[in-house]
């Protein structure tokens, strides 16, 4: 087997990886979660294995390094900084984590999967997996089913394929709905693969319909009018944009008053005159965030963590993100990291207008040619757009198995440039082999590193999850849970839930078992600075022993990092009951009443016990 036959196996396997974690990804809920993201991981570090053979297989190896690689580098470089600097040092390298496997992703598509017939094979894997999972959507829908595989989703009436999230499978959709239309438009198939693609499309522009997404089916309209406004430009193509035109206007005028959910659902955006969703209440506090982080932003994915001081008395639940994308970054990356992430996609749209004209089909007497390329980077650009106008409403590029699509669509459309000019191919000599060698290396060290750590977390932590809760042997596996990944403030908390809901069960040892759990909560108050349950917990820790004195400053501080909790609130209330101040434990406990009246337990059981007491107290005077 000679060395260009093991390059070819090598490319294939790079393929076959790189199709494998968008599948994967996509199926596995969005690999949103720490187990199917870690496989992701795994699959990176084959693909940059393997890479890594082919430099030395090929006796004068080029890399292909467009502008948008300068972005790609400058972001990551970034990104370490940040994460030296962060003050969640595990949230933050997690994220890190994210950016080096989607970074590597990118160069990785880039400089491997940019032959045509490559590009074929993988536009046509995703655009029918796509297709697939609409087929799940639709029968959801039509079933009433809020089962996503095993898991049950929220989102009660609303389809979301694969993905928990209806809008993420909607923005995953409108990437690839007109990359599947441009390849039937404007592409050079056999009539059989553009009947299946046009059957394709039909069911993806389906599958947005049924997840009900506000955003998803503006985005799409936007997208698909804009498709059709860029094959009107196209002498040749005149025809099939005024058809698409007519189809989408009668198709969207027979459909739009049939779906009377859909309809609800945009009354109520702007019901009683005001915008009524939660997301506008996410902003204003993001934006006011960001103004106090300006240049560096919060810290990596440190947006949810950092909420709580800036929660605005109507959001009571973890936000996660703040449904803007672009809020999200200034956010946690502050102004200059916004910048190198825009300044990326300047330089990936200017490569598109670059490479232009060099994809168009060669034109003879009559018309110009369908070209395959051409449809896929106007498919691809489109698609591309698609997700940067749905970022503006919500978190699509922070879910995983959106933003790896949106970076392998990122990769190919790039290195279409080599298409315009030879400039942005490189030789490696020698010595650049083996350092660019000894970086893979390196990297994929660091991964499979942090992989293996990260799989022992896991498996401790269900292996916790299946034992009863607050038992001594639930505390030993939380214990070794911490021995694995120490810096993982969930875990801190949770062993010091642990021993406080012990002492709260009396006994000798109660007071032991009190001060044991304000060791570990003291931990979290470290690793995560901004979690004031620590805080707060301790100063109920101290309450339950007597300290009184003590406990105030605890409950301050809680609440400085949280002043519109209703947790946070009832506890406070708590304090005042157990130092016998009646009437300033009713006032915090009324506060957390009406910050969260559905789901808030404590007040609702406190409240009238207070209120006897009150009474009793009054008549004994």
């Amino acid at each position: 087997m000679d060395r260009e036959q093991i390059d070819s196996w090598c490319e294939k396997g790079i393929l076959a990886l790189v199709i494998g974690i968008l599948v994967f990804s996509a199926l596995a809920f969005g690999a949103v979660g720490q187990w199917e993201f870690l496989v992701v991981q795994g699959l990176t570090v084959g693909a940059l294995l393997l890479w890594g053979i082919r430099l030395w297989l090929i006796p004068r190896p080029k890399i292909l390094w467009t502008p948008v690689c300068w972005g790609v580098v400058a972001f990551v470089a970034y990104a370490i900084v940040r994460y030296l600097q962060a003050d969640i040092e595990y949230v933050a390298r997690q994220e890190l984590i994210r950016i080096l496997v989607y970074a590597f992703l990118f160069l990785i598509v880039l400089n491997n999967l940019h032959r045509q017939e490559l590009t074929q094979i993988f536009a046509l894997a995703v655009i029918f997996l796509g297709m697939l999972i609409s087929f799940y959507a639709i029968y959801q829908y039509v079933a009433k089913s809020n089962k996503v595989w095993t898991a049950v989703s929220p989102y009660t009436g609303r389809a979301g394929g694969t993905f928990i999230y209806p809008n993420n499978f909607a923005g995953y959709l409108e990437m690839l709905l007109p990359v599947g239309l441009c390849y039937v438009l404007a592409g050079r198939f056999s009539h059989v693969m553009k009947i299946a693609l046009g059957y394709a499309c039909v069911a993806m522009l389906a599958g947005i319909g049924v997840t009900m997404s506000r955003g998803g089916w503006l985005v799409a309209g936007v997208t698909l009018a804009a498709l059709c406004g860029v094959l009107l430009t196209q002498r040749n193509f005149r025809i099939q944009a005024l058809l698409l035109l007519a189809l989408l206007l009668i198709g969207g005028m027979v459909m739009a008053p049939r779906l009377r959910s859909m309809n609800a659902r945009f009354a109520n955006t702007f019901s009683s005159g005001r915008a009524d969703d939660l997301r506008f209440s996410i902003w204003k506090p993001a934006y006011r965030m960001w103004q106090d982080h300006f240049w560096l932003g919060v810290g990596p994915d440190h947006f949810d963590y950092v909420f709580r001081i800036y929660r605005p008395e109507d959001v009571q639940l973890r936000p996660g993100r703040a449904h803007n994308d672009y809020l999200n970054t200034l956010a946690d990356w502050g102004l200059v990291g916004t910048i190198i992430v825009l300044a990326a996609w300047i330089l990936l749209y200017a490569g598109v207008w670059k490479s232009w004209r060099a994809v168009r089909g060669v034109q003879d007497d009559f018309s110009r040619k369908k070209s395959n390329k051409y449809a896929f980077v106007m498919g691809a650009s489109l698609g591309l757009f698609a997700v940067l106008l749905h970022a503006t409403v919500d978190f699509n590029l922070h879910t995983p198995a959106v933003a790896i699509l949106a970076i392998s669509l990122m990769a190919i459309l790039s290195s279409h440039l080599r298409f315009a000019t030879e400039r942005y191919w490189f030789g490696i000599g020698r010595w650049m082999k083996i350092i660019g060698t000894a970086s893979l290396v390196v990297s994929g060290a660091y991964l499979t590193y942090e992989a293996g750590r990260s799989a022992r977390e896991c498996y401790w932590l269900r292996q916790a999850d299946r034992l009863p809760e607050y038992t001594y042997a639930k505390i030993a596996a939380l214990e070794k849970v911490h021995q694995v990944e120490p810096m993982n403030f969930e875990t801190t908390y949770a062993i010091g839930e642990c021993y406080w809901i012990k002492s709260r069960q009396g006994g000798d040892d109660y007071e032991a078992l009190a001060k044991k759990a304000m060791e570990w909560y003291e931990r979290g108050m470290k690793l995560d600075p901004f979690y004031g349950y620590n805080w707060v917990r301790t100063g109920m820790c101290l309450d339950w022993i007597g300290q009184h004195e003590e406990s105030w400053s605890y409950y301050q501080h809680g609440n400085e990092l949280d002043p519109n909790g209703y947790i946070t609130t009832a506890n406070t209330g708590w304090h005042f009951l157990q130092i016998g101040d009646y009437a300033a434990a009713r006032t915090w406990f009324a506060r957390s009443q009406r910050l969260e009246r559905e789901n808030n337990a404590e007040a609702s059981f406190w409240l009238p016990i207070i209120k006897r007491k009150m009474l009793e107290a009054a008549v004994a005077k």
